[in-house]
């Protein structure tokens, strides 16, 4: 399989900086294996930018599998927070997809960024988010409708990098030729519904870039209220 990406990522209308780091940081076409990850770092004094950042580097330094990828990243973040103090508390979402083109789809997930698969003109979420709001839903506590301005829909409930261990989901997915994969932090998904998002993928003939920067526009057009990371790589034989 061959596999054509897009990665963009912009601070958004309301932020003065970015906290969300992603790989690879470059458009690009390749049959070999591929590796794309978004980060969304959380904390003060800089904290939420310098954890994104080593938590991808890392998890794109050891190597391994998705899982493996992330429990390295935590390490490595707890790890910079006990040895800068001002720093304490810093952690960061990360969702990491390593496509085979042997054709499988495999992710690893913490925090509320998220990777979905849109496949035959049907958007589907693979990733289920970590936080307050989400955990709500299935609960039937909250409709999604409340969730959209509950007080406590940013409340991650996992992270990266506070802990010394941390729960890490893992999704796989057989890849098909004509999927097109979306990895994003949730400056896109908190200001689309899905249903916008899956139109703008879907839009016939419009390659990985230019589907990217139509998605950062809308995000930005709807109150780009966070920053907003998105790759999408499209899968062909």
């Amino acid at each position: 399989m061959r596999f054509d990406w897009a990665t963009r990522s912009d601070v958004g209308r309301m932020r003065d900086h970015n906290e969300d780091s992603v790989w690879p940081t470059t458009d690009g076409v390749t049959e070999d294996m591929l590796a794309v990850a978004v980060a969304d770092g959380m904390g003060g004094h800089a904290g939420g930018e310098v954890a994104s950042a080593i938590a991808l580097d890392t998890a794109m330094t050891v190597g391994g599998d998705p899982v493996m990828r992330i429990q390295a990243a935590n390490l490595a973040v707890v790890d910079a927070a006990r040895l800068r103090p001002r720093l304490s508390g810093m952690g960061t979402t990360l969702t990491l997809a390593l496509l085979d083109p042997d054709g499988d789809l495999d992710i690893a997930h913490v925090g509320d960024s998220r990777a979905y698969l849109l496949r035959d003109g049907t958007l589907e979420q693979l990733t289920r988010d970590h936080s307050y709001v989400a955990e709500m839903i299935e609960a039937g506590k909250l409709t999604p409708e409340e969730a959209e301005t509950h007080p406590y829909r940013s409340v991650l409930t996992r992270a990266v990098g506070l802990d010394p261990t941390v729960d890490v989901d893992s999704y796989g997915v057989i890849l098909e030729s004509g999927d097109r994969i979306l990895v994003c932090s949730d400056g896109l998904t908190s200001m689309l519904p899905d249903g916008a998002i899956s139109t703008i993928l879907g839009v016939e003939g419009s390659p990985p870039a230019a589907t990217a920067d139509a998605l950062i526009i809308a995000a930005n057009e709807a109150g780009g209220a966070d920053n907003i990371t998105v790759i999408i790589t499209d899968i062909t034989e």
